[in-house]
């Protein structure tokens, strides 16, 4: 086989997606998660029975790029519909994106209590640190002294108190198969000619993707937390926010798998 034949193949469509253009904003990782997905289910041949359920927020723009069935949830409420589809359906895929505000603010109730039963659905988190859609307000996850519309100053945890922990917290609950956080930021590092971009960020998160669908055909619960940057709300260049990410964000939020009950990260 020739190498341009090689080639070939790497680049071909991937059939999970559609043909729109993508209108995230520039640097936004939701378009990056949203590949990431199809490329998932091309893999383990689920998009003929996978259903997405859309919550509200920048995540629910994936119903424009996912070549799959879609289900539209209240703000929050996705997990909650994704358990009611899966308790008909129990045969297919299903699966929600959801930003932080959404899953572990507006929706932390059905996102405690879907891990809580052990629903077999998988959960995608963006952790952005931030609302994204409605203005750029605080979120459960904004850290300390990170600027937003509603802490001008910064976030003071005396006041607002500290930012939340989703993998920590969910990982307790004992109905959780599979609780892991990942990073869909590039990281810079140094190189012989300068600075260069390593995307193995990008390739545990495509693996923590793949196991949390898995676990969902074993049998149980998963959420994967991907953390990511919001440049526009955070008001920060595109390379300034990733670093910001890989040199602040992990330090609070580490990545790695937190709960493996099926030990699917070992195969």
């Amino acid at each position: 086989m020739s190498q341009q034949s090689v080639f070939k193949i790497k680049a071909g469509k991937i059939k999970s997606l559609t043909e729109n253009p993508t209108h995230y904003c520039a640097g936004c990782e939701h378009g990056t998660l949203t590949k990431l997905i199809a490329a998932t289910l091309d893999e383990l041949d689920l998009r003929e029975k996978t259903i997405m359920i859309d919550s509200v927020g920048c995540s629910v723009l994936a119903y424009n790029y996912l070549n799959c069935d879609h289900i539209v949830a209240a703000h929050g409420r996705a997990p909650a519909v994704a358990a009611g589809v899966k308790r008909l359906r129990p045969e297919l895929n299903v699966f929600t994106i959801q930003g932080d505000g959404d899953a572990l603010s507006i929706g932390l109730l059905e996102t405690i209590y879907a891990a809580k039963r052990g629903t077999p659905i998988t959960i995608f988190v963006v952790n952005n640190g931030i609302y994204g859609m409605t203005g750029g307000q605080m979120a459960p996850t904004t850290l300390p002294g990170q600027i937003t519309t509603t802490t001008p100053y910064g976030r003071d945890p005396a006041s607002t108190g500290t930012e939340f922990d989703a993998s920590g917290l969910i990982s307790q609950i004992d109905g959780a198969a599979y609780v892991r956080r990942a990073s869909l930021v590039v990281n810079e590092i140094p190189g012989p000619r300068g600075k260069v971009y390593t995307i193995k960020n990008l390739l545990d998160a495509k693996k923590a993707v793949k196991n949390a669908f898995k676990v969902q055909a074993l049998g149980g619960f998963a959420l994967v937390e991907f953390l990511s940057t919001c440049s526009v709300n955070w008001k920060m260049p595109i390379l300034e926010a990733k670093r910001y990410v890989n040199e602040q964000v992990i330090k609070r939020f580490p990545l790695g798998v937190y709960r493996d009950t099926y030990g699917v990260e070992k195969a």
